[in-house]
C-alpha cells in the first residue's frame, strides 16, 4: 500500500527533477525502518542515470522537502535509479521494447489463455499486439494485468 504522503512528495519532486533534466519514476516511504527511509527513483532520459544525477537530485530535493516541511520527523532520503524494470507500463517503454520478447498476463482467459508470450509489436488504446511465430496476437488492454520483459533462457 502506498504511503499517503507519496502523491505530495511526487508533486514536490517532479518540478525539481525537471529542472535538473531528470524524471521521477516512483517513490516509496519505508516507515517500518528507524529512521524512516524515503526512496525516490529517478531516470535520466538523455543517458544512463549516474551517481552524479542521484547526488544532484538528492541535494535539490532535500532542500525542497525541508522548506515544504511535509515530513514531520527525521528520515533518510535515498535517491536511486530503478535500473531496468522488467514491467512495461509507459507508452515510452512499449515503444523502446518493440520487438523484444514479453509475457502478457490477463485477469480472465482470452481465447483460453491467461498468459501469452511473444515479440512485442505495439500497444494502442485498445490492445497489446504480439508476434507469436509469425502470427499477430491481439490481447485486449482491459484484460491485461501485466506486461513484462521475458528473460532469455
Amino acid at each position: 500500500m502506498t504511503h499517503p504522503l507519496i502523491p505530495q512528495i511526487i508533486d514536490l519532486a517532479t518540478p525539481v527533477a525537471e529542472t535538473l533534466g531528470l524524471e521521477i519514476v516512483g517513490a516509496v516511504f519505508h516507515t517500518n525502518q528507524n529512521p524512516p527511509v524515503l526512496r525516490v527513483d529517478i531516470r535520466n532520459p538523455q543517458q544512463d542515470t549516474g551517481l552524479d544525477d542521484c547526488e544532484r537530485m538528492s541535494k535539490a530535493l532535500e532542500e525542497r522537502l525541508d522548506i515544504a516541511d511535509i515530513l514531520p520527523d527525521a528520515y533518510v532520503l535515498e535517491i536511486s535509479s530503478p535500473g531496468l524494470s522488467r514491467m512495461l507500463t509507459s507508452d515510452r517503454e512499449f515503444i523502446s521494447f518493440k520487438g523484444f520478447p514479453v509475457i502478457v498476463k490477463t485477469s480472465a482467459p482470452e481465447n483460453g489463455n491467461k498468459e501469452w508470450t511473444g515479440q512485442l509489436i505495439r500497444r494502442d488504446e485498445t490492445a497489446v499486439y504480439l508476434n507469436q511465430k509469425g502470427r499477430t496476437i491481439t490481447i485486449p488492454r482491459a484484460l491485461i494485468t501485466q506486461v513484462q520483459l521475458d528473460e532469455p533462457r
